[in-house]
């Protein structure tokens, strides 16, 4: 699945975290990257005991918590980050694929990644979010507030800023549903109930409802 997911942060919550970020201190962002992804990682990060990082954090976390579509296309059960990522000209993080387990106070599996765009698009030139995806790909550039979801097992890269700067937040999820298809069943199958909740009669409805809980049960991890 690679799932777009606009507005995720309002105007007032992203002048708020871009006003903290603008003011927070960044250190070599290899440090959180893997043994290979280190040679390829050339950007800046805030740091994780820094006050701005304290503050933008748990806002977005508790954003996340009441998003309706990335509950459903992640099922999260624990979440590692957000790392806030700057990227000016001339930096570029090359191809690769996320650490399988991300580990700070507690270990996370990566099942789902996210990117959540925190700089307006027009204020920078290049920094595109490019995904593999079987022969192909798909090149985001979303709004600032908006997010991408997609599963960890995904090739990507950033393409190098030629202009300006690119600020984003990064999250890495331990799905409570590990496998990728199962997920995009149990997505779609939400999506449809949703969608068809007004013209449904309540027995309809929690035919549906009673699918889509009994498929969460036999899947899920706890």
């Amino acid at each position: 699945m690679l799932l777009q997911i606009p507005g995720v942060l309002s105007k007032d919550q992203l002048e708020t975290v871009m006003r903290e970020l603008g003011q927070g201190a960044y250190e070599d962002g290899r440090v959180s990257a893997g043994v290979i992804a280190r040679d390829v990682k050339n950007n800046l990060q805030v740091k994780r005991d820094a006050e701005a990082a304290r503050k933008c954090a748990p806002l977005i976390l508790e954003t996340l918590r009441r998003n309706a579509t990335f509950y459903a296309a992640a099922l999260p059960h624990r979440i590692h980050g957000p790392i806030f990522n700057r990227y000016d000209v001339g930096m570029t993080y090359g191809s690769h694929v996320d650490n399988a387990i991300m580990a700070d106070d507690h270990s996370v599996r990566s099942d789902v990644s996210a990117t959540l765009f925190l700089s307006p698009p027009d204020t920078y030139e290049g920094g595109e979010l490019v995904l593999q995806e079987h022969q192909s790909e798909r090149r985001v550039k979303l709004p600032a507030g908006s997010m991408v979801v997609y599963a960890s097992t995904n090739v990507h890269r950033v393409e190098p800023v030629r202009r300006g700067t690119r600020i984003a937040a990064i999250f890495w999820i331990q799905s409570l549903v590990r496998d990728e298809s199962k997920r995009d069943i149990l997505y779609d199958l939400n999506e449809i109930l949703s969608a068809l909740r007004q013209k449904l009669d309540g027995n309809e409805q929690m035919a549906l409802a009673s699918i889509y809980s009994n498929l969460m049960r036999q899947w899920s991890e706890t």
